[in-house]
């Protein structure tokens, strides 16, 4: 098949980021990508939440924000796809522009605010889907009245259709979400789901994993809370993680927009904190490792650094869809270098 989106990735560049953003999903979802098998590399194969991932190279959230095309691109060869994040209601999100690529610095400002098309659309997709891993990653409305009540709607709808849901408490672009990291309130948010986890799983059935995302902008005290809450709460996993407000080092010139920064400025920030949680937790949760994935060493350092998976996005942006076997090829490489046998085996090794 013709390779369409690197023909047209230039072109694709010149347009709005968030323009380009749907004719990228449009090329996926009519197959204009080429194919590629996940599996290729039997050693990249690790088990997480007792479900084998035939690589440890996942998309994060917000490239599918609607569960339209996660199929086409587990079919690309990622390992895992995340869908979302979704909301109980539909809602259009902050005006536009909203999305700024900044070139100089390979990154990416968002300030979209959970545009979406909501839970009842999504479960509809979700509900038909093959085989294949892909979590659901859930919010809470702009104009919740009660964020435990949106998140529990979440995870009812998800939990049956997705193989982990995620529950996003770090994107800076809804008033107060944040918030809901503080230890108090994680707690309650944290237990609430596992309780109703309980009640609404069949007998006999296994559990649906529940990953919570972090913000990086976390001090000491924070990140020791969290910790604390993940291993109090009985939490299955955790994303380390989402964008950052810092503008530290950047110069490309919409540096100073509002929102989230993600991309190649994240890395050092994200894979330090990916560290500190894994020793905070001592290696008991399972952690995926997203935040400026470029190319296979920086996928290996996440995972050295304790994340059994990892995440990307904005990195498509600037290498296209090609980029997740580029990366899975070069940690092939550098575990064969360092006469490593699996992935799963370097997982820690620097933390």
């Amino acid at each position: 098949m013709i390779d369409w989106y690197r023909m047209a990735w230039p072109g694709l560049r010149l347009l709005p980021p968030e323009r380009a953003h749907g004719l990228a999903v449009a090329a996926l979802g009519v197959g204009l990508v080429p194919e590629s098998p996940a599996d290729r590399h039997p050693c990249l194969e690790i088990r997480v939440w007792d479900r084998a991932f035939p690589n440890p190279v996942g998309l994060a959230a917000g490239f599918d924000k609607d569960a339209r095309v996660f199929a086409a691109l587990l079919r690309i060869g990622f390992g895992f796809v995340e869908v979302g994040t979704v909301t109980p209601k539909p809602q259009a999100g902050n005006p536009k522009p909203r999305m700024f690529r900044l070139e100089q610095d390979q990154a990416l400002i968002n300030r979209l605010g959970f545009n979406n098309g909501g839970l009842v659309a999504a479960v509809n997709r979700l509900s038909s889907r093959g085989r294949g891993i892909v979590g659901a990653n859930i919010g809470m409305n702009r104009d919740a009245d009660n964020p435990i009540d949106d998140y529990l709607r979440g995870f009812k709808a998800t939990f049956d259709r997705a193989d982990y849901v995620v529950v996003n408490v770090s994107s800076p672009n809804t008033p107060g979400l944040r918030d809901l990291q503080g230890r108090d309130a994680l707690m309650e948010l944290l237990t609430t789901l596992i309780e109703v986890r309980a009640q609404i799983t069949p007998a006999g059935f296994r559990h649906t994993p529940l990953v919570v995302k972090i913000a990086p902008d976390l001090d000491d005290a924070a990140k020791g809370d969290i910790a604390a809450v993940a291993l109090a709460a009985g939490i299955d996993g955790m994303i380390i993680g989402n964008t950052t407000l810092s503008r530290d080092g950047l110069t490309s010139d919409d540096r100073d927009e509002a929102g989230g920064l993600s991309g190649r400025p994240l890395f050092a920030r994200s894979t330090a904190l990916l560290r500190d949680m894994y020793r905070l937790t001592d290696g008991r949760v399972p952690l995926i490792g997203t935040g400026g994935v470029a190319s296979g060493a920086e996928a290996y350092a996440k995972i050295r650094a304790g994340a059994s998976l990892v995440q990307l996005y904005t990195a498509l942006v600037y290498h296209g869809p090609g980029l997740v076997n580029r990366i899975n090829d070069e940690l092939v490489a550098l575990l064969k270098a360092d006469g490593i046998a699996t992935v799963a085996d370097a997982v820690g090794l620097d933390a």
